[in-house]
């Protein structure tokens, strides 16, 4: 009786063995979604201008740089212009420096070294277009002091609003 029972779960082990190896085996049950990803990118830009030192005038003619940095969107175009200044009697033509004992000093500001191409503020006129890259882009402001001016000694100054416009 012991051997048979043994016989019987040997038998049964036996069976069990073979319909586990037999069986298909089972797979695991997927699903799919999609995730939906967006941005938006705003134009923007901003300016900084740096100053242009003349250095001492003497009644020869100066020339002299400064730079105006623009950072603007990839792709966003732009103008900058320059305005008169604040020196009194002033134009984008003819800007003056004024000296705290009430004198003026002429000078003019240009897109280019020929000095040819006046720097103003009328867009697709007297002003320097451009297109933003994402990265810093640098542009040159070049001025000119006219000769033969006689101006009172002193310290003479002014300030040029640079405006970009996108």
């Amino acid at each position: 009786m012991f051997f048979a029972k043994q016989n019987r779960f040997v038998s049964a082990s036996i069976a069990a063995i073979v319909l586990a190896s037999s069986a298909p085996a089972s797979f695991a049950a997927t699903a799919t979604s999609s995730l939906t990803i967006s941005a938006s990118v705003v134009a923007s830009c901003t300016v900084v201008g740096s100053a242009i030192a003349f250095g001492a005038y003497t009644q020869t003619l100066v020339n002299q740089s400064g730079s105006i940095t623009v950072l603007c969107t990839n792709g966003t175009t732009y103008n900058v212009g320059l305005d008169a200044g604040t020196g009194t009697g002033s134009t984008v033509s003819t800007r003056k420096m004024s000296a705290a004992g009430g004198g003026t000093l002429n000078y003019s500001l240009y897109r280019d070294a020929a000095h040819t191409n006046n720097w103003g503020t009328t867009i697709g006129t007297d002003t320097v277009a451009g297109t933003g890259s994402g990265l810093l882009q640098t542009l040159t402001v070049y001025g000119q002091i006219p000769a033969a001016q006689t101006p009172l000694a002193g310290a003479y100054s002014d300030t040029v609003t640079v405006t970009l416009t996108y």
